[in-house]
Parts: structure tokens; C-alpha cells; sequence
């Protein structure tokens, strides 16, 4: 059976400067027209930094939620800039430490019923201090856990956020940590 579903027209709603919002016009496999709701997001990456058997953490209000949230160090693409180069600039800006390398876990889709967001996990390899610099509309405060009581949160529900779940079961598959 045939599962793709065409684009017949986008219909743009909103124009932001982190989201587009559509309303499109599309046909189903079966031929039916449908509508579709999109969100369009430039994707996003993010890193596990792991150091001396804690987890580097920030501590963030998120307003969609109306309340803070411990996550992984992350940022928003700008448009056509490398993942990796992302991950490793929103390392330094939110924690002040920096990476001799990192190393791709994998990449996910957030929200795949209405948003084209995807996010890319890293792992920092050869932590290294450098120096804190957030975006001036960002307030934030550096969290270490040590990855067991880290790994406890994700399990009792403390720790919501969906890419520091992700890299954190990542993690305890790895061993990293025990």
C-alpha cells in the first residue's frame, strides 16, 4: 500500500523568527484531499557532556510550560549551519566548557505528527574549560549531577525534556556512568 501523501499547496499562517506555521493543502495516497498542519522549525542539536561521572546540565524556565527544566546544553540551527558546529557553540555559551571533539549519537524527530523539527545529540569528547557567554535573552544555571541521581530523575519524572531523556538513556545503555 502506498503511505506518501502529496503536497498540493502551502498555505503559510505565520511567520516568526523560530517557527513557520502552515496550513497546507494535500491529497492522501488514496487520492482524497486533506489538510495538513506544519510547523516549520530549522532543527536543533544538542550535547551530552559527560565529565568526572557527572552530567553537565542547564537549568532553564521554558514559558511554553511555565516552568524550569533540566536539559542537555542545546540550540536552534541557524539556517544551513552544520549541527555538529551548533552543538559545540551552545556547549561553550550555556556551560563554559568547551570539547576537542564530538561524537554524533544520533538524530531524532521531536513531534513528527505537525513539525519538520529535528534535533542532533552529540556527545562531547575531551572536556575542556572555556568561558560562559548566553545569549543575552537567555537566563540559565549550570547544573553537574552525577549521572546515576540523573539517570533517577529521568525514571521518577524530575527531568521532562524529551532530548535530554533521549541522551540520557543513551548514556545508561553505554554504560557511562556505571
Amino acid at each position: 500500500m502506498k503511505l506518501k501523501e502529496k503536497t498540493v499547496r502551502k498555505n503559510y499562517r505565520f511567520m516568526g523568527k523560530i517557527i513557520n506555521v502552515r496550513c497546507d493543502d494535500a491529497e492522501l495516497p488514496d487520492g482524497k484531499p486533506c489538510t495538513r498542519e506544519v510547523v516549520e522549525h530549522p532543527g536543533g542539536a544538542c550535547v551530552l557532556a559527560v565529565t568526572g561521572g557527572s552530567v553537565v546540565l542547564v537549568r532553564q524556565y521554558r514559558y511554553a510550560y511555565g516552568e524550569e527544566l533540566l536539559e542537555v546544553p542545546a540550540g536552534k540551527l541557524e539556517k544551513g549551519e552544520d549541527p555538529a558546529v551548533a552543538a559545540k557553540r551552545e556547549l561553550e555559551e550555556e556551560t563554559g566548557l568547551v570539547a576537542d571533539a564530538l561524537t554524533p549519537i544520533f538524530t531524532f524527530y521531536p513531534t513528527p505528527g505537525y513539525s519538520n523539527e529535528k534535533i542532533y545529540i552529540y556527545e562531547a569528547v575531551g572536556i575542556g574549560a572555556g568561558r560562559v557567554h548566553p545569549d543575552a535573552d537567555e537566563f540559565l544555571d549550570v547544573v553537574r549531577l552525577p549521572l546515576e541521581e540523573a539517570y533517577a530523575m529521568v525514571e521518577d519524572g524530575r527531568i521532562k525534556d524529551g532530548k535530554t531523556i533521549a541522551a540520557l538513556q543513551y548514556a545508561k545503555l553505554k554504560g557511562r556512568g556505571a
